[in-house]
């Protein structure tokens, strides 16, 4: 008899692997082979009798023993033995392996999402310029930089239906097209009666952003085995900094602070033509290089995401799904907290810096780019660390903690009148608070698994975008009248709650379970098994012929 474990049986509908027996002409058509009435063998292959007495030789795993299963390729073989429906297309869901192309995707969607966050902060790190030229108030050029926020949150459940519905190529092919069109509309507002133009173009630049913000850990799970998730997702992360950084050193180099009003449009043309160039090369990038999926997935947690997605899946119940999640609402919660601090920083960092040291607009600018600048950093380090140690409760409570001490530092100094502190401490700051929007991100599709990244990435930006205009318009009126220090400590009681509350989340790690159930070398592992003991079939069916 044939030695056969039925634990080991899974479904496969690759005619590559079907035909490693049945390639040989000379085993099917031989007149004395016909098939045991004891042995469940693989359509294709017919046995020999003498082959099941030869101690030798054994069903592989990876061949189905029913036939009936083996002739329905849209069944995959789950862990608790159960088949589930597979995804549509022709990806084989038993291979785990990574895309080479992986990495120019995630490179390129990073490219465009900084071309978008720089245009979000290119008017507030220049504020006061913009005023001039526009005839406006600093509230009015504030929501320039608001309105990101603003319009992100009644588009997110659009946006979000429309990545499940047509996928990442199509997100990203709208988002870069939109950041585009924002960039070149701006063009047109270089007069200063032109002010409503600049927010048309500002408006579609921040629907682009809609399109931008939710993608990072969608990439990352989509495109990126489970070693490399997390460093792949605060790569994507890291654009979206860099842009941050690149508006607050940029504009204040190209936009001299001159009364001449043809001088100050020419100055802001070179800005608008600068930014309009890059966007329209990198929306033809997009076109070219970025794709939907890989052909097969690159981690186990993402093969069971395809094989029990279902396109009859409630949209509305994954929602209500996600809120009964007590860890992912806290989450939520405090993740909204922490950024929505950091958006008020950087949306008004321009007006604390000049009020303590009037005529830096550009160290202002560097100033900002510090903070970026280590954000980034940090962003990098706390994604290496989580890949190798998966410590994601912890590694978030900490960050958070130091975020709220290095915003304290940097109120305390600012207003000392040695610039270099502030660089020293906003630079301290910026390396805990910012690199904590990576980490957000991942916790967050850890603890809502098999939920989708697009959805609980989205909620977490609806939350920061929330907090982000009640913070900056508070702290912009209590600077008004109160004075800087007033309004950071604002915002530093706000940071202390979200690190008491971070403190009760617990480390509901879904997705790492899912990888642990089946590692994921186990499946090549035994497509080298499979090929070894195929030609092992082939050479013993031979002998007895």
């Amino acid at each position: 008899m044939v030695n056969k474990d039925p634990h080991l049986e899974e479904s496969d509908g690759t005619p590559e692997r079907s035909s490693a027996l049945g390639g040989d002409p000379s085993i099917s058509a031989h007149p004395s082979i016909s098939a045991h009435p004891s042995i469940s063998t693989h359509p294709s292959v017919s046995a020999h009798p003498s082959v099941s007495a030869h101690p030798s030789v054994s069903i592989h795993p990876s061949v189905s023993a029913n036939p009936i299963s083996s002739a329905h390729p849209s069944t995959v073989a789950q862990p608790s033995g159960l088949a589930q429906p597979s995804i549509r297309g022709t990806e084989d869901l038993s291979v785990i392996k990574v895309s080479g192309r992986r990495w120019a995707v995630v490179l390129l969607f990073s490219c465009y999402s900084m071309s978008n966050s720089f245009q979000w902060i290119q008017y507030g790190s220049i504020n006061n310029i913009f005023m001039n030229f526009y005839g406006v108030s600093a509230f009015a050029i504030d929501w320039l930089s608001m309105c990101y926020m603003l319009t992100y949150i009644p588009l997110l459940l659009p946006v979000a239906w429309l990545l499940e519905k047509f996928g990442l190529r199509t997100i990203a092919l709208t988002g870069s097209a939109l950041n585009c069109l924002g960039a070149w509309v701006k063009l047109g507002s270089l007069k200063p009666h032109l002010f409503p133009v600049t927010v048309l173009g500002q408006v579609i630049c921040s629907v682009a952003q809609v399109f931008i913000l939710g993608m990072p850990s969608r990439i990352a799970s989509v495109w990126f085995g489970a070693n490399e998730v997390s460093t792949a997702c605060s790569i994507a992360v890291f654009g979206n900094q860099l842009g941050i950084a690149i508006g607050f050193l940029l504009p204040p180099v190209l936009v001299p602070n001159i009364e001449d009003q043809d001088k100050l449009a020419y100055h802001i043309s070179i800005m608008f033509y600068i930014i309009g160039g890059v966007a329209t090369l990198l929306f033809i990038l997009v076109i070219i290089v970025f794709k939907e999926k890989p052909k097969h997935p690159p981690s186990r947690a993402q093969s069971l995401s395809y094989a029990l997605a279902s396109p009859d899946a409630s949209y509305l119940s994954s929602i209500i799904r996600l809120f009964k999640n007590l860890n992912f609402v806290l989450l939520v919660i405090t993740y909204g907290l922490n950024t929505g601090v950091f958006y008020a920083l950087s949306t008004l960092l321009n007006r604390m810096v000049i009020l303590h040291y009037p005529g830096e607009e550009v160290n202002a600018g560097r100033i900002g780019l510090t903070i970026v600048i280590s954000g980034m950093l940090g962003a990098v380090i706390s994604g290496i660390w989580l890949d190798r140690s998966k410590a994601y409760k912890e590694t978030t409570l900490v960050v958070y903690i130091m975020s709220l001490v290095g915003t304290v530092v940097y109120t305390l100094t600012l207003n000392l009148g040695h610039l270099w502190v502030v660089f020293i401490t906003a630079g301290t700051m910026g390396f805990f608070m910012t690199g904590y929007l990576s980490l957000g991100f991942e916790f967050a599709v850890e603890l809502t698994y098999p939920e989708s990244e697009g959805m609980s990435s989205g909620l977490l930006n609806v939350s920061a975008q929330v907090f982000g205009i009640i913070f900056t318009i508070s702290q912009g009126q209590i600077i008004d009248n109160y004075g800087t220090m007033p309004g950071n400590i604002f915002l530093c009681v706000f940071l202390t709650l979200g690190a008491a509350l971070t403190a009760f989340i617990k480390a509901d790690l879904r997705r790492q379970k899912a990888n642990k159930e089946t590692p994921e070398n186990k499946l090549q592992e035994e497509e080298e098994e499979d090929s070894n003991t195929s030609k092992a079939h082939t050479i013993v069916s031979e002998e007895h012929l």
